[in-house]
């Protein structure tokens, strides 16, 4: 992600301008070659979806950025929220449009600077438009005397309390006194489906979320143990699911019954080797809701080491048991490296909210923390794993989930 401006001026009573426009910037999609006008148009296309509602009044696509023109009556505040979280988004601001002419420039920054108090500042021009009478330098030593002049602040080029970016392109300028950073990463969609075990923990939204960060479309496949347990999970699953729906705009969440398999298996299967035929039976119910949805990928947030299914035998063993590759995107990270971004994603909350869920159902006191493909492939002779497979895939509840 882009760092804000640090910008530390206070505005002063009066008037508050409005702002007419949202300028976004994005990053590593101006490098994607030929390919760039697909992830744009992903990108724009994700963009009138987020800011639905908020005052939008057409998106365009100019040279290296996209411009939001906003109607007056805008809802500025939940525009704001609703960019920060569009992938793809680099940076973002509100700021305001004039004609590209030096002397309306400077007026209407000038206007602007009055509003806030500053005891430095400085000037950053893109000159998009190479055929403008002044270079970048130039505009930012001419306006920067103007508002110097105007304000009695001192230019600091290092540090400054206040930063103001003009960008000059053919027939329009803009300019604004705030950046604010993106979720960054690639339009959600542009890279295909992913669908991803979601437990009701901490670790698989933050995995989703990194995925959809990617260009990833998740489908979301939650396993519950109701009857046996409460439905919390289920409401947690569905939580998770609306928080993550804010990044990609529609989520198909399957709620798939999994205490009557974990039931079978432990009346078949000896205790230590439990988990992992657990979860290598997950693995394919997974896999065949993946094909359903056209999903090329199967996405689970185990990390290395953490838990007894998830040692580097165990996790080899339960992969052997899929056909489509499977994404683990937090497998290299600790505890708390994933706890942090789940907050800052915001679904930490949902996920510390106690429940009982089949990951804890019918768990061994000593899971094998070292087993091998043939020794499991022996244990689940006593099942009859395509049976089991279909009941999960025609139990399944499938919940549609919209934002906004």
């Amino acid at each position: 992600m882009s760092a804000p401006d640090n910008n530390r001026a206070e505005e002063t009573a009066g008037s508050p301008s409005t702002p007419t426009v949202a300028v976004v910037h994005y990053g590593e999609l101006a490098l994607k070659g030929k390919n760039r006008p697909a992830f744009i148009s992903q990108l724009i296309k994700n963009l009138k979806r987020a800011t639905e509602g908020c005052g939008v009044r057409r998106i365009r696509n100019l040279t290296g950025r996209i411009v939001l023109d906003l109607e007056p009556a805008a809802d500025r505040a939940t525009l704001e929220d609703r960019l920060r979280r569009v992938m793809g988004v680099a940076n973002y601001s509100l700021g305001f449009k004039t004609p590209p002419v030096t002397e309306e420039i400077q007026e209407a920054i000038e206007r602007e600077a009055e509003r806030h108090r500053f005891r430095s500042f400085r000037i950053r021009t893109k000159r998009a438009d190479k055929t403008f009478p002044l270079t970048s330098p130039e505009i930012n030593a001419k306006i920067g005397a103007a508002v110097r002049e105007r304000t009695g602040a001192s230019v600091n080029l290092d540090d400054p309390e206040f930063t103001i970016h003009i960008e000059i392109l053919p027939g329009e300028a803009f300019f604004y006194v705030e950046r604010l950073p993106g979720a960054g990463g690639l339009p959600a969609g542009i890279s295909g489906k992913v669908a991803v075990l979601l437990s009701g923990g901490i670790d698989s939204p933050v995995a989703t979320y990194r995925m959809m960060r990617r260009g990833c479309e998740a489908v979301l496949v939650h396993f519950h143990a109701y009857p046996i347990l409460p439905k919390t999970s289920q409401r947690k699953a569905r939580e998770l699911a609306e928080v993550l729906t804010r990044s990609q705009y529609h989520t198909r969440l399957y709620l798939v019954p999994f205490g009557d398999i974990q039931s079978t298996v432990v009346t078949c299967v000896p205790g230590p080797l439990r988990v992992v035929v657990y979860r290598r039976l997950m693995i394919r119910i997974a896999e065949e809701i993946a094909h359903k949805t056209h999903a090329k990928a199967l996405v689970t947030g185990e990390s290395l080491g953490q838990v007894a299914s998830q040692t580097l035998s165990n996790l080899t063993t339960i992969e052997a048991a899929a056909t489509m590759p499977i994404l683990r995107p937090l497998i290299g990270m600790d505890k708390q490296e994933i706890a942090d971004e789940a907050a800052r994603i915001g679904t930490f909350e949902i996920s510390i909210v106690p429940d009982q869920d089949c990951c804890t159902l019918f768990t061994p006191k000593h899971p094998a923390t070292r087993t091998t493909v043939r020794e499991i492939e022996a244990a689940e002779t006593a099942l009859d794993v395509p049976a089991l497979v279909r009941q999960g895939v025609e139990g399944a509840e499938v919940v549609e989930i919209a934002f906004p």
